[in-house]
């Protein structure tokens, strides 16, 4: 599932397609026909990015919801001329600028203002936006008696993080991902906060998950395997120190840490 850099990249790319002019949206899958109906040949005046979700903004007052799930993806194609739909397609939106294809989905539904603000209030803060609480999700944290590998990937405490994040954040802070919350001090979770602020934010510059510091290695250029560009997330051995990397499931997915840089 993306990660919440990802949905922000999303946001901001295509922002200057879509916006601020008229959208044709249909359904070539036929399952959002209806939906699409009420939207189609409105402005389209903002998207909004909030943890793993989108938002789109319609002049009428009305509001996409997109969650991509595992399987959701986009498909762009730039210029006036729509290519064939390739698959099932479940939202089309198309401008004179471009074509974006939506497929695979877990949730792509229109609905209003009230129905957006329901799904944010179900979430934590969203690290990668200006008017995050950090506090909230530290105060959630605090409460906690469930590990903090398993808190950040719970979305009602902080919302955008996933398994590569909440690993290689604890890690960066020295963090067990088994400790429970109420066993983490407040510089420890400003910690985690900052980090992976900083994290994320990388991620929407690069497009894609870079954690490790540059100073400590040498990022080449183009494509990455999974684990080359992180310190323990899918490593056999710590980046820093060599240590065997181990793991642990938490929130149903494995946490992975090194024991020698994360004591317990």
């Amino acid at each position: 599932m993306p990660e919440g850099h990802t949905i922000h990249r999303i946001a901001k790319d295509h922002t200057p397609l879509l916006t601020g002019r008229p959208v044709s949206v249909s359904s070539p899958q036929g399952r959002f026909a209806s939906d699409a109906a009420l939207v189609d040949g409105v402005v389209l005046e903002r998207i909004e990015a909030y943890g793993k979700h989108l938002f789109y903004w319609y002049a009428n007052g009305l509001v996409g919801h997109v969650h991509l799930g595992l399987f959701g993806k986009f498909r762009v194609a730039r210029g006036a001329e729509s290519p064939e739909p390739v698959g099932m397609v479940r939202m089309r939106m198309v401008t004179e600028l471009g074509t974006v294809d939506l497929a695979g989905p877990t949730d792509c539904s229109i609905g209003t203002a009230d129905d957006r603000d329901a799904v944010v209030r179900r979430l934590g803060p969203d690290p990668l936006r200006r008017d995050a609480k950090p506090q909230l999700a530290m105060d959630r944290i605090r409460k906690s008696k469930q590990p903090i590998g398993q808190l950040l990937l719970d979305q009602k405490v902080l919302a955008g993080v996933g398994n590569v994040y909440r690993a290689e954040a604890l890690f960066v802070n020295g963090i067990h991902p088994t400790r429970p919350g109420t066993d983490l001090d407040d510089a420890e979770l400003h910690a985690i906060w900052t980090t992976t602020v900083s994290m994320l934010r990388q991620g929407v510059k690069d497009n894609r998950i870079i954690t490790v510091d540059r100073s400590e290695m040498r990022v080449k250029k183009g494509h990455h395997r999974r684990g080359e560009t992180t310190y323990v997330y899918h490593r056999d051995v710590c980046l820093r120190c060599g240590t065997p990397v181990q793991t642990v499931e938490l929130g149903g997915r494995a946490c992975y840490y090194c024991p020698t840089c994360q004591p317990h």
